[in-house]
């Protein structure tokens, strides 16, 4: 009688939540987990087991992959603003009926005392800097950088992982660091840099909260923008711990 294989899931990444499910599923012995990046920072951090870097083609390349590597379950724990990856993971999914789970961090909750004014995109957030401040702490990214390329009345302190391609704000300083950070840190840099208004996007997570509790110690409004919601009819699990428990129920029996 052969032995029954590990069943293979497949983790959408490149955040820490799916670094922390590919720890939590590797040594599990009816899985075979493969993380998946896209390839958008430049020295990412691997996550254990079997890594895959770039993108799958679309919706109909995720779904020959999946059926190419006889894929049982899918976990999309990309970024909660990774709204293309996650739409064609849906897709996948739905076209080769194998099951799929969002791995969602939840999302900030202003405290008693923020001032926080939520948007709806960077576009709408861009027309809502000149009410809130003009020396803006900017933390969404640099793939929406250009959207701000028009904004010449005011300076920004850009903070990425990598270098922003141009188009980019005219008045601009770059800080490359990556998270955690410290609420120390961030007190710091908000008065040595004298900022008066923090732009971000509702990432959820502790690794780069600081920033929200320094900006409300500082009396400072935060332009938020908001997440979009996962494709509907995902099921949707906010913890590491839940989503490696649904991976699990994959798993193949333990022989003997």
């Amino acid at each position: 009688m052969h032995p029954t294989p590990p069943a293979h899931v497949l983790v959408l990444g490149g955040t820490t939540e799916a670094r922390r499910l590919a720890e939590a599923l590797g040594p599990h012995p009816g899985l075979r987990v493969t993380s998946s990046l896209a390839g958008r920072v430049a020295a990412p951090r691997l996550p254990p087991g079997a890594v895959r870097i770039g993108g799958f083609g679309g919706a109909a390349g995720l779904a020959a992959w999946l059926r190419e590597h006889a894929v049982d379950a899918v976990i999309d724990a990309t970024h909660p603003f990774a709204e293309k990856i996650s739409s064609n993971a849906a897709r996948a999914a739905a076209t080769t009926h194998v099951p799929l789970l969002a791995l969602r961090r939840p999302g900030w909750v202003p405290g008693e005392g923020d001032d926080w004014r939520e948007v709806a995109s960077l576009a709408e957030a861009a027309r809502a800097l000149p009410a809130a401040g003009r020396r803006v702490f900017l933390t969404t990214g640099r793939l929406g950088l250009a959207t701000f390329a028009p904004v010449d009345d005011a300076f920004f302190l850009v903070r990425t992982v990598d270098a922003p391609q141009p188009p980019c704000p005219p008045r601009m300083e770059l800080l490359l660091d990556r998270g955690p950070f410290t609420l120390e840190g961030e007190r710091a840099l908000l008065a040595r840099h004298r900022i008066d208004v923090l732009l971000t996007k509702d990432s959820g997570g502790a690794a780069t909260a600081p920033k929200l509790t320094a900006a409300r110690e500082a009396g400072i409004p935060v332009i938020v923008v908001r997440r979009p919601p996962a494709p509907g009819g995902v099921p949707v699990a906010a913890t590491v711990e839940a989503a490696a428990a649904w991976a699990q129920s994959f798993s193949a029996p333990a022989s003997g």
